[in-house]
């Protein structure tokens, strides 16, 4: 049984393979297309599960879509907008792109939006039973679902209605504060601890309480419905200041709204966890949707929710929205739902062999080491250039599903120094200097260094640091981190160059990023991440087996590199400064 899921037409499309119920192959089409959060049809993606599964478009039993046009149309028409002339409004448009697009004429299946959702966390958890708590912008109508999974069946009994939706609030209150809608939602959760929760009670009156699921947004606050952005001048007013221009400095009045606006979507996430629990008294909670990106708030439900157990999907928002819907077209066809052992690990997209990489290097005439049948001695130059503070880009094995890197298209460096946070934000990463770095820690040493209480394979919560060894790097201002946890039965090598830098330094922690830079995709390539690698203040390159230093690149690469930093930022696939609606 050969199923594809699809995500499309929201923030990031992405597609993946079940095949007889086993997750093979999953990517977004960003990574391919190179075009930031694109939201065309995954086509690139869908030829790569193809590929993977070594499948011809034939051999696909069924194409699941991961939600209703339809239903999706209803909201759109009584929003008022009307994108792209009205072109856009059309519910044909997922199954004729899906038939012109990809070449499919079998069987399609689409799923509800939040279902969809729930889905891509309950049967991919490994709990038998589980509730189910789903939080985005918007969906069809939905922006906040409730349910529980029970075996091979999945129910939402209640909802909340668009547009009343956490996910938008918090959208605004990027858009408030001078970041862009869509992506710079990790920005507010990164500046909230610069700030005092000052505003809490304002932001109480902007996201008022409801009885059991339920909450309001105050309308007079927003402007997304009809207006050319996401807040209304009386939000101003209520927080008791103008909105930050984009690029402008940030102030003690930037900091506290952001730390109200999460302290409040904190306590609504809390209290409705809390009415989840009443209803579905499980010791298992299933979240997902966009808002379960939101580390901080996740770590505080894992920490003080009711529930012993919480599972978040590595790629929470509409991107994973393509697994839950192949699990529901899964279900719809056999009878049973997808494996019941939980997601392990999000090693799912393409990969490059030693010498097809080889090759390329070849052809580049570039000065490298070669490291071939020599993994350890690999890992030793690794943690040579590691150790002496430099910054190194790592590229091995199959690229990860989902936002997070997780050390297959990673940048690594030494947690320890004082002030890489400032000179990778500024050198590498070319972002702004407040934001945090994540660790990576093998998972039998976590607990030495976080005060996390369980496994963290896709960097979804955060947790005090407790470390005997200071870690400036990846520790935040509030002495927090977010910490992914490594197997060595899922990330060998990874593992493995972390075991071999404790034994170097005593620290079996590293500082792990992801391999891009501000506005492109993570990189797919070994092509990507030469660019990449070429672009900045990266000190060193891991590709596979080989090695290439700075110092190895021919001048004329270099050259062309700085031109290339120097471009205008790439066009967006999406709006900056309004919710994707549609």
């Amino acid at each position: 049984m050969n199923v594809i899921g699809l995500s499309a037409y929201y923030h990031e499309s992405a597609a993946c393979l079940l095949q007889d119920g086993r997750l093979v192959a999953a990517a977004e089409e960003e990574r391919f297309s190179r075009l930031k959060h694109d939201a065309r049809l995954p086509v690139a993606a869908f030829r790569f599960c193809l590929e993977a599964g070594g499948l011809d478009v034939t051999d696909v039993d069924c194409v699941a879509f991961y939600e209703s046009p339809v239903k999706k149309l209803a909201r759109q028409l009584w929003s008022g907008r009307r994108p792209d002339g009205g072109a856009a409004l059309d519910p044909l448009r997922a199954e004729r792109e899906i038939r012109e697009g990809l070449g499919f004429e079998g069987r399609v299946e689409t799923f509800e939006h939040h279902a969809s959702h729930a889905a891509s966390a309950f049967f991919y958890s490994g709990f038998p039973e589980a509730a189910l708590f789903t939080v985005d912008g918007v969906g069809e109508w939905a922006t906040t679902t409730y349910g529980r999974g029970d075996g091979d069946d999945l129910t939402l009994f209640e909802e909340v209605e668009f547009p009343d939706s956490l996910g938008l609030f918090y959208s605004a209150i990027t858009a408030f504060l001078g970041f862009r809608v869509n992506s710079g939602e990790y920005k507010v959760m990164g500046l909230a601890p610069y700030g005092e929760p000052r505003l809490l009670n304002v932001m109480r009156t902007i996201v008022r309480d409801g009885a059991g699921g339920q909450y309001a947004l105050d309308p007079s606050c927003f402007d997304f419905l009809a207006g050319p952005r996401m807040f209304a001048d009386a939000l101003g007013e209520r927080l008791g200041g103008p909105p930050r221009a984009p690029e402008s400095e940030l102030t003690a009045f930037h900091h506290d709204v952001a730390r109200s606006a999460q302290a409040r979507l904190e306590e609504v996430l809390l209290d409705k966890v809390r009415y989840l629990h009443g209803r579905v008294p499980s010791p298992h909670l299933c979240l997902a949707g966009g808002v379960a990106l939101n580390c901080v708030a996740n770590g505080r439900i894992a920490r003080e929710g009711p529930f012993a157990r919480v599972f978040v999907p590595p790629a929470a928002g509409d991107a994973g929205g393509c697994l839950g819907a192949a699990a529901l077209a899964h279900r719809a066809l056999t009878g049973r739902r997808v494996s019941t052992e939980p997601l392990g690990h999000v090693y799912l997209g393409p990969r490059a062999t030693s010498d097809e990489i080889a090759g390329q290097l070849a052809a580049a005439a570039l000065d490298v080491l070669d490291f071939r049948g020599r993994e350890a001695a690999l890992l030793e130059a690794t943690v040579d250039r590691l150790a002496a503070g430099q910054v190194v880009a790592w590229f091995h094995g199959a690229m990860e599903f989902g936002p997070r890197a997780l050390g297959a298209r990673s940048i690594l460096a030494d947690p320890r120094a004082p002030d890489l946070r400032e000179r990778l934000n500024r050198l590498v990463k070319r972002r702004e200097a407040f934001r945090p770095f994540a660790p990576s820690v093998l998972r039998a040493d976590a607990a030495e260094h976080f005060a996390l209480g369980h496994a963290s394979p896709f960097m979804l919560h955060t947790c005090p640091v407790r470390s005997s060894i200071a870690l400036p790097a990846v520790t935040h201002v509030d002495g927090s981190a977010r910490p992914q946890t490594v197997d060595p039965a899922t990330a060998p090598r990874f593992a493995g160059l972390l075991s071999a830098f404790k034994r170097r330094t005593g620290c079996a922690v590293l500082l792990n990023t992801s391999f891009n830079v501000r506005d492109e995709p993570i990189v797919c390539t070994p092509a990507d991440a030469l660019a990449c690698f070429a672009s900045t203040e990266i000190d060193a390159l891991v590709l596979e087996d080989f090695v290439v230093d700075r110092a190895a690149l021919p001048d004329a690469v270099r050259v062309a590199a700085v031109r290339r930093a120097a471009w205008p930022a790439r066009e967006r696939a999406i709006s900056a400064v309004l919710y994707t609606f549609v």
